[in-house]
């Protein structure tokens, strides 16, 4: 049984994850690489080390206790700290996460990408906040990264979340084992559910997995008695067409079952950072991030089905009920 797991995360007052204010809790490990993720250092389910430039001095402090050398030596200011120049810090390729230089940087510029917790220790810090979710309505949100494909731990936490009398939501890709999702919706008041795409090629091509799981797990779900929430994040170039939308809300509307609402979450670039600190290039950092407003067409095909529909997915949105569907 695991006792603990790799947070990256613990986001307070998020009001996009579930109703009211909520605690978003990030578990790292995902099996999609999904090319518009804003959580880059969620994707890997190994310890990471990020590499913040801006605060680096290059005092070669940590180049001094690598064991592998995998830490570059100091360089002039004009390389390091020039956002445009391709120089890392960190030979990733050699490095073993140790995590020796995080001791040796006094400046913080390195930093773990996670930090291992148990449940006691997360639901500790998510219980601060309960006077703020008595007051809205709000929670925890389990997300990721992908929670379901650490099940055991995933399925522990919002168990004992809801035994302290907390309101949980889980936030999916659905892509996993159905045998395992099924067992961890069981205890989420609410399943934040991604839809990306309906074609399995494009799907593909964008996320490297294909969504047979996924419409499996979301067909299913759509039918049970658990409350959904279709999460769509609009990408430009991918699902931004009006015929994608279209298409996604008839299928929605075709499901059996309950569908408590659709949230259009349209993309932004504010986690280039991220890339960077990862040693990654982002294929879509020159992409611009997507006026809202400009998604009230798209949000049309799905009130035309009696869907309650969001741009951006507040929380504190008019509650509306579920839509019987036979």
């Amino acid at each position: 049984m695991t006792d603990k797991a790799l947070i990256t995360n613990i986001q307070r007052f998020s009001v996009n994850d579930g109703p009211g204010f909520r605690t978003a809790v990030f578990l790292k490990g995902c099996s999609m690489k999904c090319a518009w993720c804003h959580n880059p250092e969620t994707i890997s389910s190994q310890q990471e080390i990020l590499w913040k430039r801006r605060l680096c001095v290059q005092c070669g402090a940590c180049a001094d206790v690598c064991p592998t050398n995998a830490i570059y030596p100091p360089v002039s200011q004009d390389i390091w700290q020039n956002e445009e120049s391709s120089y890392q810090k960190i030979n990733r390729d050699i490095c073993d996460s140790c995590m020796k230089c995080l001791d040796a940087c006094k400046n913080e510029a390195l930093c773990a990408a996670a930090k291992l917790m148990s449940i006691s220790d997360i639901l500790e810090e998510v219980e601060k906040d309960s006077p703020f979710y008595d007051n809205s309505g709000g929670g925890i949100t389990v997300s990721g990264g992908e929670p379901v494909n650490q099940h055991a731990f995933t399925m522990r936490l919002l168990k004992e979340a809801k035994e302290r009398g907390l309101h949980t939501c889980l936030d999916t890709s659905g892509h996993c084992a159905h045998e395992r999702f099924e067992r961890v919706v069981e205890h989420a008041d609410i399943t934040l559910f991604d839809l990306k795409q309906l074609d399995p090629v494009e799907h593909e091509k964008a996320t490297q997995v294909n969504n047979a799981r996924i419409l499996k797990n979301l067909e299913w779900i759509a039918q049970s008695n658990h409350e959904v929430w279709i999460r769509i994040p609009v990408v430009p170039g991918f699902n931004d067409s009006m015929l994608f939308h279209k298409s996604a809300s008839e299928y929605l509307a075709g499901l059996s079952g309950n569908i408590g609402r659709v949230d259009l979450l349209p993309f932004h670039n504010w986690c280039e950072n991220k890339y960077d600190w990862l040693g990654l290039n982002w294929q879509l950092k020159e992409l611009e991030s997507m006026d809202p407003f400009s998604l009230e067409s798209l949000a049309a095909c799905y009130k035309e089905k009696g869907f309650f529909t969001s741009i951006g997915g507040s929380g504190f949105e008019e509650n509306r009920p579920f839509i019987a569907r036979a």
